[in-house]
């Protein structure tokens, strides 16, 4: 058995300094002996550890703490500037990106139509270049990039692996990402970005285990176990709407999604079928301007449609109890075009006809996130990827 190499002065160092900015960005500012107290470092060793990390830019002072009969006590603050990353979100109708600093504020966000060819390199090129001229940052500043799109991303080798409406989007579309914008681009599943967008802004904050039900133009689900996504072996963990249901025909060609059992019980044509057996909808199919299975839910939350509501609730539960029977989450978070839409009047619906079919009863929550889920959730995934660089390299060899 190998013997464990002991802690030198060095690693030790790395450790503290990676553990005082992680306190900095979460409860900063901070003055040394307060640093001190949550760390339990001695003075000395704050003092010291904040000038090593002020020298390499990466803290400031940025005020002061009165204090009693003595001086007041200088405020330390992770300095925003010292790192830079990129998030976006890819659909087959729009990019949208962002650019953050290394605190999390998002400083710019714009939204691009895709090259006329559709081309991933040319496109996100694009928008990235456009988020950082607006955010007055070079993109040679940026420290991750992440890209959140539909389809299963394969956790081996980091690429799409299937996408039915960005079929551009194949294998061998990340190297060429990484070949142009560098080898920190990741790209990852949207509805998995809008879990952990969940997990640290939303309603499942504070919460080691939960699932995110997506429920939009497709459905999808994102799996949060012990405070860590769970993908599956191939990536396809959470592609609900392939969900086999008693009733609705089984799918003859898993090339089209469309055609999924679950996706069929409750997609966009299944709302608006449903819309209009409940007489939402105009006597010639029309909507009246809710142009969408989210707006048809809108429109149903607020004219009181109360059989329809009831009606859509059932079928999310049997999405919601076949998820609940194998992970037992206690929490699930109603998220999507169709979940934003439906709000407590939906979520609340869909809890009690969980209940009525599943032994257990898992809380039902509608999201909390503001904006866009999937961009914040990218930025999140490359703030994770850059403090790691950053905060880890502060000790001279």
């Amino acid at each position: 058995m190998p013997r464990r190499r002991p802690g030198t002065p060095r690693l030790l160092r790395q450790l503290n300094d990676r553990a005082a900015l992680e306190l900095l960005l979460s409860e900063g500012p901070l003055t040394r002996a307060e640093l001190g107290q949550h760390t339990g470092l001695s003075k000395v060793t704050s003092g010291q550890l904040l000038a090593r990390l002020e020298e390499r830019g990466l803290v400031a002072i940025s005020g002061e703490r009165p204090g009693g009969r003595g001086p007041n006590a200088a405020l330390y603050t992770v300095v925003p500037s010292s790192a830079y990353v990129a998030g976006l979100e890819v659909l087959p109708d729009r990019v949208t990106a962002g650019v953050a600093d290394i605190t999390g504020n998002i400083i710019a966000e714009v939204t691009v139509d895709p090259c006329r060819t559709g081309e991933p390199v040319k496109t996100v090129h694009r928008a990235v270049r456009q988020a950082c001229e607006s955010a007055d940052v070079s993109m040679s500043r940026l420290s991750a990039l992440v890209i959140g799109t539909r389809g299963v991303v394969d956790p081996r080798t980091g690429d799409v692996r299937f996408s039915f409406d960005l079929p551009s989007w194949h294998a061998g579309v990340l190297a060429d990402l990484r070949a142009t914008l560098g080898s920190s681009v990741m790209i990852e599943n949207d509805v998995n970005l809008a879990a952990l967008a969940e997990h640290s802004y939303g309603a499942a904050r504070g919460f080691d285990d939960f699932v995110l039900v997506w429920a939009g133009v497709g459905q999808g689900l994102g799996v949060m176990l012990g405070s860590r996504l769970h993908r599956g072996f191939t990536g396809g963990a959470g592609e609900i709407g392939w969900l086999p249901v008693p009733g609705e025909p089984l799918p003859i060609d898993v090339a089209e999604p469309q055609s999924g059992s679950f996706q069929r019980l409750v997609g966009t044509a299944a709302v608006i079928g449903l819309a209009a057996a409940h007489g939402i909808l105009g006597s010639n199919g029309s909507s009246h301007g809710a142009g969408s299975a989210a707006g048809i839910v809108r429109m149903a939350v607020a004219g009181g449609h109360d059989r329809f509501l009831d009606e859509l609730a059932r079928r999310l539960a049997i999405g919601v109890a076949a998820v609940t029977v194998v992970l037992d989450p206690g929490l699930v978070v109603l998220s999507g075009d169709v979940g934003r839409a439906g709000g407590r009047a939906l979520a609340s619906r869909v809890e009690e006809a969980v209940a009525q079919i599943c032994p257990s009863r898992p809380r039902v929550a509608v999201t909390r996130v503001e904006g866009n889920p999937v961009l914040r959730g990218a930025v999140l995934a490359a703030l994770d990827q850059a403090r790691e660089e950053v905060f880890s390299n502060t000790v001279d060899v």
